[in-house]
């Protein structure tokens, strides 16, 4: 069987490109989309159930996964995907001026979310097809900063921009309308370079002889094996519960930030959101990422685990201060929401790496594509309940309760085994 060669083109002509496109649809579903919601008037309780069911795709994406490998190349699927979420947030931009926004944007959501999870998917194991292992390790670096710089420009730039659009015309539907036509000219602009861009690396005919059944036995297998692993009961409760604390607070600091002091809130305008959360909180997610991946590979998952796991919860006090707080300064606010999402990305590492861990075996890819559904999962059906928490609890004790879910992200590191030496260098 022939297999296929590895581009010749410089990586940097697509890579780039391609996580910053990748990163931009789920910002677009799972932060744009609450900041927009509460800006039309939703409740929280609303916000946090449907936008949490947009998790979905995510979650399920494991099932699919395999026929992205056997139906066309993953060039092709990429540059699919981009034509359709291009088209996707079009029709959110016309849908934002109808009576009925809420229905129709929220079913378009919906369609971004499966065909970015199926982009996702795609783009990944077009990556380890078109280069070579170095390359590899290389550019992995180069694709995490280009898809944290699609968050920036998501939760940040683009907020900022609805915020500028809000003030000078009033007309908040016409603000977002105009986010969300900016995000389909990129995307349109990406599907076309990305047309010529990406190398052809693959032969169709030659990537694969298996017939239905073998395919289906071979799906069959991956789950069958993941499910016989060590620990695979521990593992799964550690991936649900993780990140409990963090899956309710991410639904909620949006509209705590947005809504008025008489509410319990901080009273921002949109544009400050963008700032503080979108630009500071995401600079202090990605040092506490970069930070805690230096120190876990000095040491390994296992003598970080607990400490990230604890970085992660007592950071969570912030937005208890801010909640008691009396008219905090903006200074104080963006201090606060740096400090949280720097503990969130320190602690987190600890998450992915455990995720790597307990991947490793024949199947790593599949079973990878496994853990990160169930740690969707772990982020939808605590959002989904967030909103309605909140306004039953009011905001204080609701932070406050957030504080109580801390002792399952510390507890779950006391049940899980590692293998001391993972993550560290090999001599």
């Amino acid at each position: 069987m022939n297999t296929p060669q590895k581009s010749s083109r410089n990586p940097w002509a697509w890579i780039p490109t391609l996580y910053f496109a990748q990163g931009l649809p789920y910002v677009a579903v799972m932060t744009i989309s609450v900041i927009m919601y509460k800006r039309l008037g939703l409740s929280n309780t609303d916000i946090a159930l449907y936008t949490g069911w947009l998790y979905l795709p995510w979650v399920i994406k494991p099932f699919w996964s395999p026929f992205i490998d056997i139906i066309s190349t993953k060039r092709r699927w990429v540059v699919t995907m981009q034509w359709l979420i291009g088209a996707a947030f079009a029709g959110i931009a016309f849908a934002l001026p109808t009576p009925f926004f809420f229905s129709l944007t929220l079913a378009v959501f919906w369609l971004v979310g499966f065909t970015s999870a199926t982009h996702d998917i795609a783009a990944d194991g077009y990556y380890m097809l078109a280069l070579t292992e170095h390359q590899q390790s290389l550019y992995v670096g180069i694709r995490s900063t280009f898809y944290r710089v699609a968050t920036v420009a998501g939760q940040g730039l683009l907020v900022i921009l609805a915020g500028m659009i809000e003030d000078s015309t009033g007309d908040i539907p016409f603000a977002w309308a105009v986010v969300f036509g900016i995000l389909s000219a990129l995307f349109l602009l990406f599907a076309l370079y990305h047309s010529w861009a990406l190398p052809k690396v693959e032969h169709p005919a030659n990537r694969s002889l298996n017939t239905a059944k073998a395919v289906w036995d071979e799906f069959v297998a991956v789950f069958a094996e993941f499910f016989r692993k060590k620990q695979v009961g521990v593992a799964i409760i550690f991936m649900l519960l993780y990140r409990l604390p963090e899956a309710q607070l991410v639904k909620l600091i949006n509209p705590f930030l947005l809504d008025p002091t008489a509410a319990g809130g901080l009273g921002l305008s949109t544009g400050q959101v963008g700032m503080v959360y979108g630009t500071v909180g995401i600079i202090g997610l990605t040092l506490g990422g970069i930070i805690g991946g230096i120190v876990a590979a000095r040491r390994g998952l296992k003598f970080w685990l607990r400490p990230m796991a604890w970085s992660m919860s007592l950071t969570c006090l912030t937005f208890v201060y801010l909640s008691f707080a009396v008219a905090p300064s903006l200074t104080v606010i963006n201090a606060c929401v740096f400090v949280e999402q720097f503990g969130y990305g320190f602690g987190f590492t600890a998450y992915m790496l455990y995720l790597i861990y307990f991947s490793e075996g024949r199947h790593r890819t599949a079973h990878y594509s496994i853990c990160t559904g169930f740690m969707a999962l772990g982020m939808m059906l605590p959002g989904m309940a967030a909103g309605w928490i909140q306004e039953t609890m009011g905001y204080q004790n609701f932070f406050l309760w957030t504080m109580v879910c801390c002792a399952a992200t510390i507890g779950v590191t006391y049940l899980i085994k590692i293998d001391p030496s993972f993550g560290l260098k090999k001599h």
